[in-house]
């Protein structure tokens, strides 16, 4: 079954230094856009993280310190897999909880105003767990019956999450070929940042998910503790966390004044 679309989507992987959102890097990336008329384009490029890969992470994914070492760093190559993303959803394997929230982490540091507003993310690996509970190699011999060659590495993991989705809509009637569709239903909890700190209520209105505040209104919590937001902004969070709550603050006080 051929994915129904109404604009691009990009299934991307990334392969990183670690698994810390805040502290770890990118040290490659692959991305396969898929159009609406069913043509693709795929990019793959090796980046320097400007730090150390550890050892028991080339095992996972092969990609060494020395492969990398003339490789450009993000920030050199940001421009142009923002150009290849940016009109497009957005779909990966535990993407909603890592690729996305570490992409968009390197996109602000190379001073690109990521933002997934206007983006969906379909998250295949939700959908697999919802239905079968399996790893992506396992998901690939489960819905097309074949082996997943090069587990881990970045191109090899992009094009298998791709087929397993389209293998999912051929196998689920109850799965709609809808990218709306099934970015909801590969949605965990709602968030308004990517890293799970600030969560919508039933009202759809922005709280803490976290700490002393938790559960409580972040505008509320910012007004009658202003100190807070400075510590927030100076602590350890993502920066798209602190980017989210900057958005609050000034959306309350516009509010005031108008």
């Amino acid at each position: 079954m051929q994915l129904n679309l109404t604009k691009p989507i990009c299934f991307f992987d990334l392969e990183t230094t670690g698994i810390n959102i805040t502290k770890d890097r990118i040290v490659e990336i692959s991305i396969l856009k898929v159009f609406p008329n069913g043509t693709e384009e795929s990019k793959t490029w090796l980046v320097n993280p400007e730090m150390v890969i550890p050892d028991e992470v080339i095992a996972i994914h092969g990609v060494s310190n020395e492969r990398v070492a003339n490789e450009p760093t993000f920030k050199v190559l940001a421009k142009d897999i923002y150009n290849m993303i940016k009109d497009s959803d957005l779909g990966g394997f535990n993407s909603n909880r890592f690729d996305i929230p570490l992409l968009a982490e390197e996109m602000l540091r190379a001073g690109i105003d990521f933002d997934m507003k206007s983006t969906l993310a379909v998250d295949v690996q939700t959908i697999f767990h919802k239905m079968e509970q399996r790893t992506l190699s396992a998901a690939y011999k489960f819905y097309c019956d074949e082996s997943l060659e090069n587990a881990h590495s970045a191109e090899a993991d992009t094009k298998a999450t791709y087929e397993v989705l389209k293998a999912q809509l051929d196998r689920y009637d109850d799965l709609e070929n809808d990218t709306k569709f099934l970015a909801e239903f590969s949605s965990r909890k709602k968030f308004a940042d990517f890293a799970g700190f600030i969560a919508y209520n039933k009202e759809g209105v922005e709280c803490f998910s976290f700490g002393k505040h938790k559960g409580k209104l972040v505008t509320e919590v910012l007004e009658k503790e202003p100190g807070y937001f400075g510590w927030l902004l100076n602590a350890d969070f993502p920066l798209y966390t602190k980017k989210v709550l900057t958005a609050i603050k000034l959306r309350s006080f516009n509010n005031k004044l108008g």
